[in-house]
């Protein structure tokens, strides 16, 4: 993939360009916890975006998506939106660099990857952070690691038009190689915890389904999260979030909360002290102990939260009991997606066989299967 990209670049533009390394992601534990202002455990993985950029001495930006087979050319000083979608993400970019008052130049840019797309890997985060780090590097902007993670960020919200956490910029930028990473949403503070099992892979596996529930439902739990808030701060003053919430105090409003509020509330502060817990195991270098915390993840998300599909409950309940396998839950925001699996080397092959067989048997569907691992953040590969 890098040389095709690089071959690809010298043949558009000359000239020796900078490589940059753009991953995407995973999220082990902590669902639906971002916008409760507590806590989510991402990792970077090998599914990357690769950008072959050089600087102009001019103010023309050339854009070409290798893997699109597609161009987009504007100027620095003339940004406004494109009708291809892909080219909104990097303009959006470029747009929040100008509005920080830094000068760049105009640049020529190739980029493309194997973050497979719609697929819950942040593609899309990969492209942004990746972008934005490149340019601070070719053009000695001075931007701090938080201030990219940012500005990316408000490149998907401001120009993109996605009201996205900060969770998928952030874990691009401050990724490490056999770490994951504790964010906290409400201060952004952050810890690595060690994940170095190289006998294991972390394996995805997509149910290739994606129901119309997603955003509408997205948008009522937010709704039901903030209901319960508002009851439970008539009690306790200080609540902010959920983030401020033991089960204790929830327990002792439950009288003035409807039933739907309760369970959502009660998910959510749960899977809170669940993702501490694992992060404790990690701690202890047990995966066993880590793997059961996903999985009640998975039942609080699909009995409480009420954001899984039978797809996959079935994903998750099919390798439950298979050798080898660790932990299982759904992964992103629901309805449809990927299940993340923590599987040990030797038994990666015979699961997925497993799984794509049983799961076409029972849904007529093909499931895509995804192996990676934990690696570093965004990085200069070549220079």
């Amino acid at each position: 993939m890098i040389n095709s990209i690089k071959e690809k670049f010298y043949k558009l533009f000359g000239g020796k360009p900078i490589i940059v390394r753009s991953p995407g992601r995973v999220n082990l534990i902590g669902e639906h916890t971002d916008y409760n202002m507590g806590f989510v455990l991402p990792a970077a993985i090998d599914k990357s975006i690769y950008f072959a950029i050089k600087p102009r001495n001019d103010k023309r930006i050339n854009l070409f998506a290798y893997d699109l087979n597609d161009e987009w050319k504007f100027a620095v000083d003339d940004i406004k939106r494109s009708e291809k979608s892909w080219a909104n993400y990097l303009i959006g970019v470029v747009d929040q660099i100008k509005k920080t008052g830094k000068e760049i130049q105009g640049f020529d840019c190739v980029f493309g990857g194997d973050i497979p797309i719609g697929a819950g890997l942040s593609s899309s985060a990969a492209i942004e952070a990746g972008l934005a780090f490149a340019l601070d590097k070719l053009f000695n902007l001075g931007f701090e690691k938080i201030e990219l993670v940012k500005l990316a960020q408000r490149a998907e919200n401001q120009f993109v038009g996605v009201q996205c956490g900060i969770m998928d910029q952030y874990i691009n930028i401050f990724g490490k190689k056999g770490n994951v990473l504790r964010i906290d949403c409400r201060s952004l503070d952050y810890d690595y915890f060690p994940f170095e099992f190289d006998d294991v892979s972390v394996v995805l596996f997509n149910t290739n389904v994606s129901h119309s529930l997603a955003s509408s439902e997205y948008n009522k739990r937010r709704k039901e999260c903030s209901t319960g808030v508002d009851i439970i701060k008539e009690r306790y003053e200080n609540v902010e979030s959920l983030r401020d919430v033991t089960i204790d105090m929830l327990e002792e409003s439950r009288n003035k909360l409807d039933g739907v509020i309760y369970k959502r509330c009660k998910y959510v502060i749960e899977e809170s002290e669940r993702l501490l817990s694992a992060c404790d195991a990690l701690n202890k270098n047990n995966l066993r102990e880590f793997g059961k915390y996903m999985y009640g993840s998975h039942q609080g998300l699909s009995k409480e939260y009420e954001v899984s599909s039978p797809e996959l409950d079935y994903l998750v309940e099919l390798v439950s009991n298979l050798d080898g396998v660790y932990g299982a839950r759904m992964m992103g925001g629901g309805f449809g997606g990927c299940t993340i699996n923590l599987i040990e080397n030797k038994y990666v092959n015979s699961v997925s066989r497993k799984v794509k067989e049983n799961y076409k048997k029972k849904f007529g569907i093909d499931a895509e299967v995804y192996v990676t691992s934990i690696n570093n953040g965004t990085e200069i590969i070549e220079s």
